[in-house]
C-alpha cells in the first residue's frame, strides 16, 4: 500500500475557513492550497511529537473566530474576504508522518508543495516548527529568484544543533544555500535565541537585511517595505514568536517587544502591492500555551489578510500565481 502525501485534518476539527478538503494533489484545482505540516526535523526523540505539531488543526478549529462568515464585511481587507469571487481555496490536509520513518515527512513535504505549485496554486502553510520551511522552499527551485521575508524573534542561522542541520534553528541558513533564494529580509529580531556571534556574522556575510523589532518600532514597518525590491516574488515565513506575546502568547520562546498585528497587516498588504507573494507559512504556535486561542486566531487573521489583499490585487485572474503579467514585468 502506498503511503499518502497528505491526510485529512483531524476528524474533530473542520477545515480552514470551511474550505473543501482534497488530499488528491495530482488532481488539485485550486487558487490557494492550505497545507498543514505538523512535523519538522526533530533534535531528539522527545522532540519528535512536540506541541507545535498540534497547531495546524488548532488553527483550523478557530475558523469561526477568524472569520465568522465568508460573505460578511471584513474591515481588514475592505469587504468580504473573497470579494464575492469564485475563489477556490482548498484545504489539502496535513503532510503524513510515518511513525516508522520520522525523517521521511520532509520528503513528502517537498513533494506536496511541488504538486501545489504545479497546479498553479499558492501554498499557505500551517506549521509545525520552524524547520518546515526548509523542504517547502526547496520545492520552489524552478520559480526563483525568491525574496525571502522572515519574521522572527530569532536569527535562525545555526548550521546544526547536535548534528541536526534541518531543525528549527537553521531554516534561514539552509535557505541561504539554495540557488533560487535571493535577498533575505529578517524582521523582528530581539532578545536571545540559539544564535551566537558566528551565526550573526554568517547572516551579514550573506547580505541578509536585518531589522530588529526596535528598528521597526522606531522607523515604521514602511521603512522595511520600501527597502524590499519592487516586482519580486516573495515568500513570507512567520515564526509566531516574531510577534509580540500580547497577540501571540502561545509560543515556546516568548520575547517582549515584538511586532504588532497592525505592523504585520501593513507588511502583508505592502508585499502584495509590491509584487507577488508566492507562499506563506506560520509556524511555532504551541496550542497548550495559548491564551483564549488568541495565537491561533491571530495566525488565521494574517492568512485572511493575505488572501483578501491578493484577491483585490487580481492575483488569481491568471492560471498560475507566477504568471500575472500585471505584477511581474
Amino acid at each position: 500500500m502506498s503511503i499518502p502525501l497528505t491526510i485529512p485534518p483531524s476528524k474533530k476539527h473542520q477545515s480552514f475557513l470551511w474550505s473543501p478538503i482534497c488530499t488528491d494533489l495530482n488532481n488539485l484545482n485550486a487558487h490557494i492550497a492550505i497545507l498543514g505540516i505538523p512535523f519538522g526535523q526533530a533534535y531528539s526523540a522527545d522532540h519528535i511529537s512536540n506541541d507545535q505539531s498540534r497547531a495546524p488543526d488548532a488553527i483550523r478549529a478557530m475558523s469561526d473566530r477568524i472569520c465568522r462568515q465568508l460573505h460578511h464585511y471584513d474591515f481588514d481587507v475592505g469587504g468580504p474576504v473573497y470579494d464575492n469571487r469564485d475563489l477556490k481555496v482548498i484545504d489539502v490536509g496535513n503532510v503524513f508522518a510515518d511513525p516508522t520513518d520520522l525523517s521521511s515527512h520532509s520528503v513528502r513535504t517537498e513533494q506536496a508543495v511541488r504538486k501545489i505549485l504545479a497546479a498553479g496554486a499558492m501554498p499557505v502553510i500551517l506549521g509545525g516548527d520552524h524547520g518546515i520551511p526548509i523542504p517547502v522552499l526547496r520545492a520552489y527551485d524552478d520559480y526563483g529568484p525568491i525574496t525571502l521575508i522572515h519574521v522572527d524573534a530569532h536569527l535562525d542561522w545555526r548550521d546544526d544543533v547536535n548534528g541536526v542541520r534541518e531543525g528549527l534553528s537553521s531554516p534561514i541558513r539552509r535557505a541561504s544555500e539554495m540557488a533560487h533564494i535571493g535577498e533575505i529580509f529578517q524582521l523582528g529580531l530581539r532578545a536571545q535565541g540559539s544564535g551566537r556571534p558566528e551565526e550573526y556574522d554568517a547572516a551579514i556575510a550573506y547580505g541578509a537585511h536585518i531589522y530588529t523589532a526596535y528598528d521597526i518600532h522606531d522607523n515604521g514597518i514602511e521603512s522595511v517595505i520600501d527597502a524590499i525590491p519592487d516586482g519580486g516574488r516573495y515568500y513570507l515565513t512567520i515564526d509566531a514568536d516574531g510577534l509580540d506575546p500580547s497577540i501571540m502568547p502561545g509560543v515556546a520562546g516568548p520575547a517582549l517587544g515584538g511586532l504588532t498585528y497592525i505592523q504585520m497587516r501593513k507588511l502583508i498588504h505592502g508585499l502584495v502591492k509590491k509584487g507577488r507573494v508566492v507562499g506563506m507559512d506560520i509556524v511555532e504556535i504551541c496550542p497548550s500555551l495559548d491564551v483564549n486561542n488568541i495565537s491561533c486566531i491571530t495566525a488565521g487573521r494574517l492568512i485572511v489578510n493575505l488572501i483578501g489583499s491578493a484577491v483585490r490585487a487580481n492575483y488569481f485572474d491568471a492560471p498560475s500565481i507566477f504568471t500575472n503579467s500585471d505584477l511581474l514585468r
